[in-house]
């Protein structure tokens, strides 16, 4: 099979989508007894199905591929999905920007590849936009989140006086940005989910156990994957996936454990989209996941192993 045939036959599946939710099962399911590079990419185009043509099966595509990877039910509470809809077109600039993404990933750096997966939203049908944005809502926690309007700036005084040990100082540390976002571009409450993410997601790796590396930087979004179906995250899991599946599908099973068990710890985890983080600031990390009810990610790698290989 040629490289164009090849790609031709991952859009088309990407464009189409699974039959049901069990065949994202069966095929992590066969992934896992034996790792084979046209299973990764058939697993990556159904990632990229649910990212850009068909978001409201996101949670059930996921839930079943880390169960026939991870060998259990995830668990996680109902995201109610509508029935009968019809993927979006995904445009043929969507392929282009995606497949030179992919090409270019090795040279860009963090930043770069962040800025581009974000170019791509601009790339996909402009009704998959108000799709997102109705699935959203069916996520728990979101849309009483949303409510509450678009989020006010922290407190740079309040968390400089935070006790040392505490969430605020621990937060203060990593020297945020307090600047609260404005994403007019975005419907309600994929507004509200874009500001809050970018001012809190400090917050949730510190208390959901993510540190700042770059396999713990993938596992994040995961995470965030699991907790509110985040659009933005699914957009670079299925990149991320993707590069693996054509460039170094090796990778692909030290990938899939590493997302697939942050996206299940994000759905067995109570929302924390809508939570007051003013009120927790003094406490200590493990009381805020005490009252919060998250336990730490359990990290099947270390958190370092890319840092390490690449010393």
């Amino acid at each position: 099979m040629s490289a164009t045939d090849d790609r031709a036959g991952f859009e088309a599946l990407a464009q189409s989508g699974p039959e049901d939710a069990e065949a994202a099962r069966d095929l992590a399911a066969r992934l896992k007894a034996r790792n084979g590079p046209q299973q990764l990419k058939a697993l990556a185009a159904l990632w990229l199905h649910v990212a850009v043509a068909q978001p409201e099966d996101l949670a059930a595509i996921y839930d079943a591929a880390a169960e026939g990877w991870l060998g259990e039910p995830v668990g996680g509470p109902p995201v109610r999905a509508v029935a009968g809809l019809r993927p979006a077109a995904i445009p043929a600039a969507f392929w282009t920007a995606l497949w030179s993404l992919i090409a270019e990933t090795n040279g860009l750096g963090a930043a770069g590849v962040t800025a581009r997966t974000a170019a791509l939203s601009g790339l996909i049908a402009p009704d998959v936009i108000r799709r997102r944005a109705k699935a959203a809502g069916a996520w728990p926690g979101l849309a009483a989140a949303a409510r509450s309007g678009l989020p006010r700036p922290f407190s740079a005084p309040a968390l400089a006086r935070c006790p040392p040990g505490s969430l605020g100082a621990a937060f203060w540390a990593q020297h945020p940005d307090l600047e609260v976002g404005r994403h007019a571009d975005l419907p309600a409450p994929l507004d509200y989910v874009a500001a809050r993410i970018a001012q809190t997601r400090g917050l949730w790796a510190l208390t959901a156990g993510y540190e700042a590396t770059t396999l713990h930087e993938v596992a994040l979004y995961a995470f965030q994957l699991g907790q509110f179906g985040h659009h933005y995250a699914a957009k670079y899991l299925g990149m991320v996936l993707t590069r693996l599946a054509f460039e170094q599908p090796a990778g692909g099973p030290l990938m899939l454990q590493t997302i697939l068990t942050a996206w299940t710890h994000g759905r067995r985890t109570p929302p924390l989209i809508g939570t007051r983080w003013e009120t927790l600031w003094d406490k200590p990390v493990d009381a805020v996941r005490k009252t919060l009810g998250v336990t730490p990610y359990a990290s099947p790698y270390p958190a370092d192993l890319f840092e390490q290989a690449a010393a």
